[in-house]
């Protein structure tokens, strides 16, 4: 059984900086693709970053020069550094891992996820 746990939210000041981690088991981790989604009160949940099997990277436009998402396979663990943090990134952040080895940018198309966690960044 595929299982995603996040931790590293909470709460920070504007400016301010958090990092995310998602430590999975159950399966191979290095073989498949892994996201960050995020869903803000009253909004749709949406995609903040996603990494293929070797590294490759995409982000969304409203958090591209602030995030950056990484993978430890050997730990299997992925990772959402957030620099620069703004109220507007408010949100429940959830980890995703995907069957596809390949960049994946709809949560439809991820199979596993993590319970979630908060992030509140203040004025």
């Amino acid at each position: 059984q595929v299982q995603l746990v996040e931790s590293g939210g909470g709460l920070v000041q504007a400016g301010g900086s958090l990092r995310l981690s998602c430590a999975t088991s159950g399966r191979t981790f290095s073989y498949y693709a892994m996201g960050w989604f995020r869903r803000a009160p009253g909004k749709e949940r949406e995609i903040v970053a996603a990494i293929n099997w070797s590294g490759g990277t995409y982000y969304a436009d409203s958090v591209k020069g602030r995030f950056t998402i990484s993978r430890d396979n050997a730990k299997s663990t992925v990772y959402l550094q957030m620099n620069s943090l703004k109220p507007e990134d408010t949100a429940v952040y959830y980890c995703a891992a995907s069957n596809h080895l390949n960049l994946r940018y709809r949560w439809q198309e991820y199979d596993y996820w993590g319970q979630g966690t908060q992030v509140t960044v203040s004025s």
